[in-house]
């Protein structure tokens, strides 16, 4: 531990150019997933702004339980589907996963198509997590 500290004190410029690229990394990755929203966010726009939920699990997890009125198009299917999307495109979307990951590369992609996309943090689970409600089919 002495030689980290050490190496901190003789060598700061090294480890403030390295610490600069860091947060240069984090800021630029986190700006490409697009924001993130809790689940009370995702609810108050989904009341107050008529948020579409897009479910991207596969089907079987859908069935499972999802949220009011979602709509699932799995994330494997995703860039041929895109169309259906079309006549939403006015409306903010709120993306859901399962845990929350997947959803940086859907919400990519749909900004890139000029979509208003945003990504549920934790998703499905935290959804679940805190006993909010869900539909099952």
């Amino acid at each position: 531990m002495d030689q980290y500290i050490e190496f901190v004190v003789n060598h700061w410029w090294l480890v403030g150019i390295w610490a600069a690229f860091l947060i240069a990394l984090l800021w630029d990755n986190n700006r490409r997933n697009g924001q993130t929203v809790s689940t009370a966010e995702a609810t108050t726009m989904i009341n107050r702004q008529n948020a579409l939920v897009l479910d991207i699990r596969d089907k079987a997890d859908f069935k499972a339980g999802h949220l009011v009125n979602a709509v699932n198009i799995p994330y494997a299917s995703l860039a041929q589907r895109m169309n259906e999307l079309d006549k939403e495109r006015e409306r903010p979307i709120v993306l859901v996963c399962k845990t929350g990951q997947t959803v940086s590369m859907a919400g990519k992609m749909l900004r890139e198509k000029g979509f208003n996309a945003v990504r549920m943090k934790g998703g499905m689970m935290e959804w679940n997590s805190q006993n909010l409600p869900v539909v099952k089919n």
